[in-house]
């Protein structure tokens, strides 16, 4: 049988009995309604805000954040639908690129769409590591050392535009994220990242996460004194809008969080001993945002079964510091050996990918040479269907999960109802019925 998967904006298509065949996992499907009027309803009736129109009103500067091509965010629909209401008004744009390079030629044209040309030279990429264009505005509880691009904390008037999917570490992205990573400083963006390595910190937990609240605390230190108007997405598998929710940031974000768990918290029958999962379009950037495919693939995982990556890594490795701390390291024991001697940014990636290597075996087909992979603990595969093949004959006659959309959807293991066996006993027996055993409870 053909199994088709999504791979780079296109197609691979992989052949294997049927017999192997496990769960094929997409993000729920939801209702979708008429883009524009999910918008216009979420503009006009933002939550605890005026309305966009009012906030608009007046000649005071705008600065609008708008997400980097790492992320799936529809800015480009977003912009275009708003247009006439900020044509002709003083604005600036930054790019949240958080830690990341400034984006591409290619990636502008696809940030703004139809409106680049115009916007061209009012446009601006936060860059963490200059230390003159960020400022210093407090510390946490958790000691982070609060850095904010100087455009906003300069700025008055601040509109930004998210979406709101799960993130394995900070719960979710959207809300206060970003501003932190968003526009922060290097610096602020690793001691934050460092509490990544807590236990807590996990896909889909926003209490009690210490990322989060961290993010919500250095975002704080700003907010009491700037007007800021969120406008946060929901997509739903397709990139389309699902949902949308406008105003003040908590608790337009909170709101944001129950839709994308109805969307991307997706129930699977079991774990499975060899799970392909799959980083696609945008998030397939490079290595460092496709281990977020990972990372979601290892919860429907069986220990020591197989985890197969498929990735294009289109524009590389990314991020360097967790693939050298990897590639020095010889065994994963020994990674966080060299963590507890000094965190560096990236190294939360090393951590949670040697965590897993601990239990499972990762596998991985992209554009990367597979002998990079090998010398990070990764089997590393020129052809997808040679990596399937290869995880058959090592597990054996098992059923194969494919994760579609492995970036974004967060598996979960269905609930399970306890029956009761009939008991059978005989009449000499009879003492026993009432004594229910381990071994007369089974769960479907």
């Amino acid at each position: 049988m053909q199994i088709n998967i999504p791979y780079w904006g296109e197609e691979l298509t992989v052949s294997l009995p049927e017999q192997n065949i496990g769960e094929i996992v997409y993000p729920n499907t939801v209702e979708i309604r008429p883009e524009k009027e999910v918008l216009f309803d979420a503009f006009n009736n933002p939550v605890d805000s005026e309305n966009f129109d009012d906030f608009m009103r007046g000649n005071e500067p705008i600065l609008i954040i708008i997400n980097d091509a790492t992320r799936p965010t529809p800015n480009a629909r977003i912009i275009d639908l708003f247009w006439n209401k900020i044509k002709d008004k003083d604005i600036k744009f930054l790019i949240a690129t958080g830690d990341h390079r400034e984006p591409s030629k290619d990636e502008y044209l696809e940030l703004f769409g139809n409106h680049y040309s115009e916007l061209e030279k009012k446009i601006f990429s936060h860059d963490s590591k200059n230390k003159e264009e960020n400022i210093f505005i407090g510390k946490t509880e958790n000691g982070t050392e609060v850095y904010f691009d100087k455009m906003v904390m300069n700025a008055k008037k601040i509109i930004y535009i998210t979406s709101v999917e799960p993130h394995y570490f900070a719960g979710f992205t959207g809300g206060a994220k970003s501003f932190l990573p968003g526009i922060a400083a290097h610096k602020t963006i690793e001691q934050n990242h460092e509490l990544a390595l807590k236990g807590t910190a996990k896909a889909l937990v926003i209490e009690g996460n210490p990322v989060r609240n961290d993010i919500k605390e250095a975002y704080d230190f700003i907010a009491k004194d700037k007007k800021i108007f969120s406008i946060q997405t929901v997509l739903n598998k397709d990139h389309k809008i699902y949902f949308c929710v406008c105003g003040e940031t908590h608790k337009a974000f909170n709101l944001a969080c129950e839709k994308a768990k109805t969307v991307f918290s997706v129930e699977i029958r079991e774990r499975a001993d060899i799970v392909v999962s799959v980083a696609p379009y945008p998030m397939d950037i490079d290595f460092y945002q496709s281990q977020k495919a990972i990372e979601n693939g290892k919860l429907a995982l069986h220990p020591n079964g197989i985890l197969i990556l498929v990735s294009s890594c289109r524009k590389g490795v990314g991020g360097e510091s967790f693939i050298k701390l990897l590639s020095e390291a010889r065994n994963p024991d020994e990674v966080f050996d060299k963590i507890a001697k000094g965190y560096k940014l990236g190294y939360h990636k090393a951590a949670k990918m040697a965590e897993i290597m601990k239990w499972a075996s990762i596998w991985a087909y992209t554009k990367l040479e597979p002998e990079l992979l090998n010398h990070i603990f990764i089997k590393g595969f020129r052809d997808l269907q040679e990596a399937i093949d290869a995880s058959l004959r090592e597990k054996g006659d098992e059923k194969i999960l494919f994760l579609m959309d492995g970036s974004l959807t967060v598996p979960r293991i269905a609930p399970r109802i306890l029956h009761k066996r009939k008991f059978i006993y005989s009449p000499a027996d009879k003492k026993t019925k009432n004594h229910l055993k381990l071994d007369d409870l089974f769960i479907d």
